[in-house]
This record gives C-alpha cells, structure tokens and sequence, in this order.
C-alpha cells in the first residue's frame, strides 16, 4: 500500500521506509506498505485541524445520518472485507465477515446514542439561562490493532465524528489492508477532511500521537505501547484513551455441566485463535468438576480442525504471523520445562505458515508467564482449585483488568464476583456476549478509559458551563 487519505483524495505516500507483513496461511510475503514520514503526519493532523472548524458545526442530524450511511456501505460490503481480513490475518472468513457486520451495527448505533448525549439546563437564577453545552474536543487521533480491527476501529471513528470530532487514523500495520478498506467506505460518506488515514507502524502512530494540535489519542493495543503514548501525551497536556492487554481469567464453580464449561473455556481461549483482547488466558477449575471439565475440553480441542479460514469446515486458523506464534510457543515450552502437562497441542504444526494448535496445559503455577504475561493464542492454561473463594482470588489476582468470566448456578456466587472483580467487564455463565450501551473502563495495565457505549462519548466531547442574563436597558 503506497498511499494515504488526506482531505478525501487517495494520495500517493511520498515515504521510503516500506513495513511488509507475511501471509500467515504460507509464511509468505504478504501485504508492503509504505510507512507515513513525519511531513505526511504533520499533513493529515493539519488538514483534521482544518475540517474541525466546520464538521463541529455541522447539525448533529447530519452527523448522524453520515454514519448511518457508513454502516449502511460497511454491511453491504462486509463479504468482501472479510475475505481482505481473513487474507490478511489468517481468521475464519465466516468470523472475519461477522466482525465487519458488527463494525456496521457499531456506526449505526452511535448514530442513535450521539444525538442523545446532549448537554444540560441548570437550576439558578430565574432571570438568567445557565446550560451545559457539550461541544467535541478536537482532533482525535484513533489507533487501532490487527486482531480485530474492524469493530476496534468504527467503534472508535463512530463516537468521535458522531460528536464532531475530525480523526486522523492508523490502522495497524498488521492489518493495514483491512484497516485502509473500511476507513476509506467510513470516509466516503463523510465531507473532506473529517477522516484521514496514515499507514504505517508504531512510528507513525507515535508520531501522530506527539503533535499538539491533536486532543485526544484513543488506542487499542499493547500495554507497552499504551504507555509510552500516555506519557508523551499527558506531557503535553492531552487526553489519553487505552485498551491494552488482558489475561482474562474464566472461573469455573461447582455444580456446572462439564460440557457446557468446557465449550464455553474453548470458545473463549480459541476463538480466532486466541488472538482476541478478551480471549481466556487463565482458567481456574473448581475441584469438584475440575476433571469432568478436562476430558471435555480435551475431547473439543483434539477435533478442532485447524485449516483453510476460507473453508467453513475449519475451526481454527493460522496465528497472525510467525512473531506472534513464537511468544506464544516460548511461553508453552517454560511452562512445560517448569513442570506443567501439555495434554494436547503445544508444538507448532509442520507446515508452511504460523500454524499453532488448541493447547491445553494442566499444572500451572502462579509463577509461569503463561499465567501472568500476555499469551495471545490458542492456550488453555488450567488451575484447578479447593473452592469457589480461592479461584475467585486468583482470578483477581495479576496486572491486567480487562474482563473476566465466572461461570456458576449460584447467585451469591454470581453476586460476589460481579463486586470482587476489579475488572472492566464481568461476565456470568456467557464468555462472550453483551447488550448495546454499555461501558466499561479497563484497570491496570489493560488501559483507562472507557472504549465503547455512551461514556466513550462523554469522553469524546468537553463540558462547557454558559451563563446569559438578560442586557440591561440602554
């Protein structure tokens, strides 16, 4: 990809520096981008600069209605931007074109919600009007990752244009192709200039990141790079939002249906190969079904089929890229080597690409990287505990606070992890799932600020108190 998107023209990128990635089905070579130079940053951030003055006083009606056209072209073309992401990435076309499909629903959504968050009259003198106008922030830059970029991106680009925000936005450099064909159908329905688009790699998104005519940085991303945004932003006084990583945990209590636990644990540690931020790292078992759980989920894992993502018989398909497929064999092999089970997977497949199977690991200690650093892929890294109170402590337990899964027939249960989990999300007996509106701010290392529902429009647009009285007569 030799290009960016500036003022709605497709522009030749004027760089050198090329970023190429690998096709994870072959080991290939796969998509080359030329990378944004700082001249080509300062241009998108300037031409953002620009538009905001007219975008911010476009009706919020027709802010709205842009966006509804955006989701209207997303879905209509969510086959075609599967086929580019499952390409690109290695993920289940079915999944890859369900994941364009919610990109769509999430525009469409802060259609509806942007016209409501609306500010507010106050309470003070009767012969005066106090208001709380809420007007957009700026120029927001938008960050987004590989692993599932399309909702990651439009729920981001929907809040901040539906609140009158312009955006200058980078996709990852992994899933540049995916990125650049859904902010250019996104941009189409939008006046020049709203939405402008970079390519690149972590440089890039640094350096956008460190202009001081943007607001606000919103990323979703790794914990390391989250934070080295954070510092050079609230440096100059900006304002930061952060999904980073996760080491979601599932806790499993007595008296569940073995099989059902089990389906639910591979669904949340395999699901596109376990390359999700609330993917299930850490599975805590109580004793009681701990064993009942395993045969099942050895039973799931060994059937899983691991091929083609364009094959609809394929449960599984390659890791992203051999980089990523070597943290997550790294962190198998130590845990092994300090004493844990591999019962089924832990070795890469003997074909080209970076293929890794379902891997399920028994006899895991606090002290191994599997259970405390970021593992991004298909491994179920089980505990198994004397009773509910204990998995509920170690399921708290470590840096990250994204999300976290209990799954368990007792309400008090239920009721007690919803409050104990400091986490962004808590989910009970459902490892996925959620209804529109929500909000959730990530703890720890996996970020701050809410990234979805009507917060995230809170914190795209800034309060401004307006107090009018009546002039005097001349």
């Amino acid at each position: 990809m030799e290009q960016h998107l500036l003022a709605g023209q497709v522009v030749p990128a004027e760089g050198s520096r090329e970023v190429r990635g690998t096709n994870p089905s072959t080991g290939q070579p796969g998509t080359a981008l030329i990378a944004a130079t700082r001249e080509e940053v300062a241009a998108a951030v300037a031409t953002a600069d620009v538009a905001r003055g007219v975008w911010r006083r476009t009706p919020p009606a027709q802010r709205a209605a842009a966006l509804q056209e955006a989701a209207r072209v997303v879905r209509a073309d969510a086959q075609h931007l599967g086929e580019v992401l499952s390409a690109e990435t290695g993920r289940l076309l079915g999944e890859a074109r369900g994941s364009a499909e919610v990109a769509a629903d999430l525009l469409a959504e802060a259609a509806v919600t942007g016209l409501l968050a609306a500010g507010r009259n106050l309470a003070g003198d009767p012969g005066a009007v106090d208001v709380v106008r809420r007007e957009p922030r700026g120029v927001v830059a938008v960050l987004t990752p590989w692993n599932d970029p399309y909702p990651a991106a439009a729920g981001l680009l929907a809040a901040a244009l539906v609140m009158g925000n312009t955006v200058v936005h980078k996709p990852s450099e992994r899933s540049a192709a995916a990125g650049w064909e859904l902010a250019v159908r996104i941009s189409q329905c939008l006046p020049d200039g709203v939405l402008n688009v970079l390519t690149g790699d972590g440089a890039v998104g640094a350096a956008v990141a460190a202009d001081p005519r943007v607001h606000v940085v919103a990323q979703v991303g790794s914990t390391t790079t989250g934070r080295a945004i954070a510092a050079t932003v609230g440096a100059r006084g900006g304002r930061v939002l952060l999904e980073n990583g996760g080491k979601d945990p599932i806790l499993v209590d007595a008296g569940v249906n073995p099989r059902w636990a089990a389906q639910q644990i591979a669904t949340g540690a395999f699901t596109n190969a376990g390359q999700l931020c609330t993917s299930v790292e850490r599975v805590y078992l109580h004793s009681d079904v701990s064993d009942a759980v395993i045969s099942a989920l050895l039973a799931i894992a060994e059937t899983m089929v691991v091929g083609d993502p364009a094959d609809p018989a394929s449960d599984l398909g390659p890791m992203v890229d051999e980089r990523q497929l070597q943290v997550v064999a790294e962190q198998v092999d130590a845990a092994v080597a300090a004493g844990a089970q591999c019962l089924t997977g832990g070795a890469r497949l003997d074909r080209p690409g970076s293929w890794y199977p379902p891997t399920v690991l028994t006899g895991c200690t606090p002290d191994m990287a599997v259970l405390t650093e970021e593992t991004f892929g298909p491994v179920a890294a089980i505990v198994v505990v004397a009773d509910f109170e204990e998995g509920l402590e170690l399921a708290e337990a470590g840096a990250h606070g994204l999300a976290a899964t209990v799954l368990t027939p007792r309400m008090d249960h239920a009721l007690r992890a919803a409050e104990h989990l400091e986490v962004g999300t808590v989910k009970v007996n459902a490892v996925f799932g959620g209804a529109p509106g929500g909000s959730a701010d990530p703890r720890r290392a996996s970020g701050s600020g809410p990234g979805f529902g009507p917060a995230l429009l809170g914190e795209l647009s800034a309060l401004k108190a307006v107090h009018l009285e009546p002039a005097p007569p001349a």
